[in-house]
C-alpha cells in the first residue's frame, strides 16, 4: 500500500463543486486539507459551504457531531499558492483550459516539495500535455473523480506518458484509501468511460436523425429495453448539451477525426438555439413548470397469437424467449423452414420475427418480416422495439405486437432502421471496450467496473461481450458498415480477432 499518510496535508487548487467536492473526500478521510482558489476571497467561502455540507451530514445522521467538528479543525482556505508548500498531494481541478493547468503546476512546481504528487481532475484533456512543461513530469497524474465526488465512488487514475510507476500507484492506492474505487488507464482521449460511453449518446443522436423514432421513445427503450439507468436524451439534458457536446468534440477532434467519434449535427444545433437542458429549461424536453413531458409512441391493445412456431435457436440473449412464450400459454411448435441456419419466430399469418442482425427487415429474400430489438435481459424487460419490413401488414405486425405484450413488455414500432436502436447501440460500445482493452487502455476487469460506476451500466461491455459473443457483434457491425459506408460501423482488428478465436474454439 502506497497511499499518502493520513497525517499529510492534501491541497486542492480550485473551489467550485469539483473541488469542493474533492476536498470533502480528503477531509473526511482524515487528513489536514488547503483549499486554493485564484479569485480572491472564494476559497474562504468554499470552505464554509463545505462546512455547510458536513452540517447537513451531522443532520442526517451519517457522521457524527464529533467527526464534523474534527474535519472543520482540519479545514483551512488558503489566499496565496505558497501556502501549499507543504502538502503531500495537490489535486487540480480548475477550469478545462490546457494553458491554465499547465501555468498552474509550472507555479506549484516551484512552490510544493520534490516529494509532492501534482494530479489533475481533467476529464479531456491530456495528462502527458498538462504535465509537458514540468521539470519533473513522472510526478504528475491523473486522478479524475466523478460528479459529485463525495457519493460517486469511481476514480480514474490517469497514467500519462512520462508518469513514474510509483506515481501513479499512490494516486490509485490513496483513492482506495478514502473509500473510492480506482481504475488505471492509459492516457487517451476521454480515458475509460467518456471515451466508451459516446456510442450511448452518439447512436441515439444519428438514430433521431434518421427519424428512427422521436427522443421519448428512444430513451424509453434504452431504459426500459436496454436496462439502462436513464436515456441518452434525458441523460444530456441533465448533463448539459453543451458540456456533453463539448466533450464529444474534443475526443473527435483528440482522435484525429475518427469517424467513430463523429458529433452530431442535431446537438449542434440545440447548443446553437441555446437549448442546453435542464439547466436552461428547454433542452430535447421542456422543462418549464407545467410542461407535458412526452410519452413514448406504445402501440395499443392486440390479440396474441394462440401458437407460434420457432425455427431452430434463437441467438444469445433471446434463446429465453421461447420459454417466456410457452410460459405465457402459447403454444410452440418447430417450424421446419428448409436451408435456414437464423434462429426465428414464425407468426401464425406466415411472417418471420427475428432479432436484429444489423440489416434492415425489408429486404427481398425475407420478404414479410418483423426485426425485435435487442434486450440483454428479456425476462426483465419491459418494453421492445419491433421494426416491420415493407412487405410485412398491419395483421402481421399485430401479431408480433400481441406475442410481446403477452410477455408482459410494452412495444413500441419503429421505421426500419438497420441495428434498430439497443443491439446498435450495445454493439458500438462493445466493440470500443474490446478495441480499449487491446490497445492497453485499460484490463478488461478495469473497463467493466469503469463503465458500471461512472455511468451506472447495467452490465461492463466486456461481459456483455461475452454474453452476446464477439462474433454476433462483428456481424451485426459489418451489416451496419454495409448499409452506412463510411467507416463509423466498421469492427475494430480486436474485435474481429477476437470473433474469430471464439469461432475457432466453437
Amino acid at each position: 500500500m502506497t497511499a499518502i499518510g493520513i497525517d499529510t496535508t492534501v491541497a486542492v487548487v480550485g473551489a467550485g463543486t469539483m473541488g469542493q467536492g474533492i476536498a470533502q473526500v480528503a477531509l473526511v478521510a482524515g487528513h489536514r486539507v488547503r483549499l486554493y482558489d485564484s479569485a480572491p476571497g472564494r476559497a474562504g467561502q468554499a470552505a464554509e459551504a463545505l462546512v455547510r455540507r458536513l452540517d447537513r451530514l451531522v443532520e442526517k445522521g451519517r457522521i457524527p457531531a464529533v467527526e464534523r467538528d474534527a474535519a472543520r479543525a482540519r479545514l483551512s482556505p488558503a489566499e496565496e499558492l505558497t501556502e501549499l508548500a507543504d502538502a503531500a498531494l495537490v489535486i487540480e481541478a480548475i477550469l478545462e483550459q490546457l494553458p491554465a493547468k499547465q501555468a498552474l503546476f509550472g507555479s506549484l512546481e516551484d512552490v510544493v516539495r520534490a516529494d509532492c504528487l501534482l494530479a489533475t481532475n481533467t476529464s479531456s484533456l491530456s495528462v502527458t500535455a498538462v504535465a509537458g512543461g514540468l521539470r519533473h513530469p513522472g510526478r504528475c497524474v491523473g486522478m479524475h473523480f466523478f460528479n459529485p465526488a463525495p457519493l460517486l465512488p469511481l476514480v480514474e487514475i490517469v497514467s500519462g506518458f512520462t508518469t513514474d510507476e510509483a506515481a501513479a500507484a499512490t494516486a490509485h492506492d490513496t483513492a482506495a484509501a478514502w473509500g473510492k474505487t480506482p481504475v488505471r488507464c492509459a492516457d487517451t482521449p476521454g480515458f475509460i468511460v467518456n471515451r466508451l460511453a459516446r456510442p450511448f449518446y452518439a447512436e441515439a443522436l444519428r438514430l433521431y436523425e434518421e427519424r428512427a423514432a422521436d427522443p421519448a421513445t428512444l430513451d424509453a427503450v434504452l431504459r426500459e429495453g436496454g436496462g439502462f439507468r436513464m436515456g441518452p436524451f434525458e441523460l444530456t439534458d441533465l448533463i448539459g448539451q453543451d458540456v456533453n457536446e463539448a466533450v464529444t468534440h474534443s475526443v473527435w477532434t483528440a482522435f484525429f477525426q475518427d469517424p467513430k467519434f463523429t458529433p452530431s449535427l442535431a446537438q449542434r444545433r440545440l447548443v446553437e438555439s441555446g437549448l442546453h437542458g435542464r439547466k436552461t429549461g428547454r433542452g430535447w424536453f421542456d422543462y418549464a413548470e407545467g410542461a407535458q413531458r412526452p410519452e413514448p409512441s406504445t402501440a395499443g391493445p392486440c390479440p396474441a397469437p394462440s401458437s407460434v412456431a420457432v425455427h431452430a435457436e434463437l441467438p444469445g440473449p433471446a434463446a429465453v424467449l421461447r420459454e417466456l412464450i410457452e410460459e405465457a400459454g402459447i403454444e410452440v411448435t418447430r417450424d421446419r423452414t428448409p436451408g435456414e441456419s437464423e434462429g426465428f419466430i414464425r407468426l401464425p399469418g406466415g411472417a418471420r420475427l427475428a432479432l436484429t442482425n444489423g440489416n434492415p427487415a425489408t429486404t427481398r429474400v425475407d420478404g414479410a418480416a418483423i426485426r425485435f430489438d435487442l434486450s440483454l435481459d428479456y425476462r426483465a424487460a419491459t418494453r421492445i422495439a419491433l421494426a416491420p419490413s415493407a412487405a410485412a401488414s398491419q395483421a402481421d405486425l399485430a401479431e408480433a405486437v400481441g406475442l410481446f405484450q403477452a410477455l408482459g413488455k410494452q412495444v413500441s414500432v419503429i421505421d426500419d432502421v438497420p441495428g434498430m436502436i439497443v443491439a446498435r447501440t450495445v454493439a458500438m460500445i462493445v466493440d470500443f471496450a474490446v478495441d480499449a482493452a487491446a490497445r492497453g487502455v485499460a484490463t478488461p476487469e478495469d473497463i467493466d467496473t469503469a463503465m458500471r460506476l461512472g455511468v451506472n451500466y447495467p452490465g461492463g461491455p466486456m461481459e456483455w461481450a461475452e454474453r452476446l459473443g464477439a462474433f454476433w457483434v462483428r456481424d451485426l457491425l459489418d451489416s451496419l458498415h454495409h448499409q452506412n459506408a463510411g467507416g463509423r460501423y466498421v469492427p475494430s482488428w480486436a474485435l474481429r480477432r477476437r470473433a474469430d478465436l471464439e469461432e475457432w474454439v466453437l
